[in-house]
């Protein structure tokens, strides 16, 4: 038995950019960072903050609800597995590592909630069946 589980807390690093490929299938794409945040040694040496950058990838209905409600700047739970790719480019072999979502949530307060209290906006989980993209969809990508 093996598990690929992730779960993220972090904050959109730049809007989605979403497409829709054969039979309006759509895929979204957008950074998340997450911050482990710095701390001091006894001795007294600073350790800085150490912020990581995901590539996320959602699919279909939650590509869309990515389309319409997340932001640059937003924090979110993410839910999803690792993907690694590779692919091959003026003859040098890449790779990518992607989170591939299949659950979000966005966190902190909806921008007209006027009682200050923390709400979640938008719960998106999908299917497994929404999740998997076809198996030649993720190599039509250019990133």
């Amino acid at each position: 038995m093996s598990v690929n589980k992730v779960i993220l807390v972090g904050n959109v690093g730049r809007d989605p950019e979403v497409r829709y490929l054969e039979k309006n299938v759509a895929v979204a794409n957008f950074t998340l960072a997450t911050t482990e945040r710095g701390y001091s040694l006894q001795n007294g040496t600073q350790v800085p903050d150490r912020t990581e950058w995901h590539n996320i990838v959602v699919w279909r209905g939650l590509a869309e609800v990515a389309e319409k409600y997340i932001r640059k700047g937003m924090q979110l739970y993410v839910e999803g597995k690792i993907q690694t790719r590779s692919w091959e480019k003026d003859g040098v072999k890449r790779y990518t590592t992607e989170i591939y979502a299949d659950n979000i949530q966005m966190l902190g307060k909806k921008p007209d909630n006027v009682d200050g209290q923390a709400t979640s906006v938008v719960s998106a989980p999908a299917t497994a069946g929404e999740v998997e993209a076809p198996p030649h969809a993720a190599d039509d990508l250019p990133f």
